[in-house]
């Protein structure tokens, strides 16, 4: 492998994730992970509940701040370089609530103008269309069916075209006729944008179908990684599901790699 290519491999890197711990009093809530997620690519960060996948999205969003370690996005390193890099950055989470009180216009027109977005009618426009609110656009956020919340959170999160997109848990509520909307809508927002995305979720066959990498946590700590297809040949199982439960109930000392 020449130098060329080498540089060329370094610069394709979009997050670099580098012994990353983050400790609450006496929990060490993410143990020295290193994991990088390379440009175009969906890469799904998976583990039990408690294995420090939303802390870890939050520490690449800048909103907790590591014990020790280092985060770089595009190259940048994110805790000197924060706001230079958010812009280019989204995030949705249906855990993460709006205010209820504001219709679905107000909340999505608030983060509209904090990115600072030129022509947020059409934008607002745009997004109703495709993630089928418009019904719903001037109801009260507190009104809404889950899934609803979660379409919303989805639109929040797409309002700046981001180049980075943190998804956790995407399709959580949605039926699966909806859902399956959703990860069509997400394959073809990453192949007209090139965007990369990072992607928590619980549901395999949802990672199967969207994501290159995957990157698996326990108890904090990385415990496998690679391709979904590599994966379960390495487990002998035939899922996604089968390796997620085969290494979720092995002892944690067996897990670690």
């Amino acid at each position: 492998m020449n130098s060329r290519t080498i540089s060329h491999m370094a610069s394709d890197l979009v997050i670099e994730v580098s012994n990353l711990t983050k400790i609450f009093g006496t929990l060490t809530a993410v143990d020295g992970i290193d994991f990088a997620v390379h440009h175009g690519v969906t890469t799904a960060l998976l583990g039990g509940n408690g294995a420090g996948k939303t802390t870890t999205i939050a520490m690449l969003l800048g909103l907790l701040l590591p014990t020790s370690g280092s985060i770089r996005i595009f190259g940048k390193d994110m805790l000197h370089h924060r706001y230079k890099l958010l812009h280019r950055m989204n995030f949705s989470s249906p855990y993460v609530d709006l205010p209820h009180r504001l219709t679905v216009r107000q909340n999505l027109s608030v983060y509209a103008h904090l990115y600072r977005l030129r022509d947020v009618t059409r934008r607002l426009r745009e997004l109703a269309t495709e993630l089928d609110l418009t019904e719903v656009i001037d109801r009260p956020y507190g009104k809404l069916s889950a899934g609803q919340k979660t379409r919303v959170a989805l639109a929040k999160s797409l309002l700046n075209a981001p180049e980075i997109l943190l998804l956790d848990e995407p399709t959580a509520s949605l039926d699966p006729d909806t859902a399956d909307y959703v990860r069509g809508y997400l394959e073809n927002y990453q192949r007209t944008s090139g965007a990369t995305i990072l992607l928590a979720s619980h549901n395999m066959a949802e990672v199967e179908r969207l994501c290159s990498d995957v990157v698996m946590l326990k108890r904090g700590k990385v415990v496998d990684s690679g391709a979904p297809n590599e994966l379960i040949a390495r487990y002998g199982r035939t899922t996604l599901e089968e390796v997620f439960i085969d290494i979720a109930r092995r002892p944690y000392q067996e897990a670690v790699v």
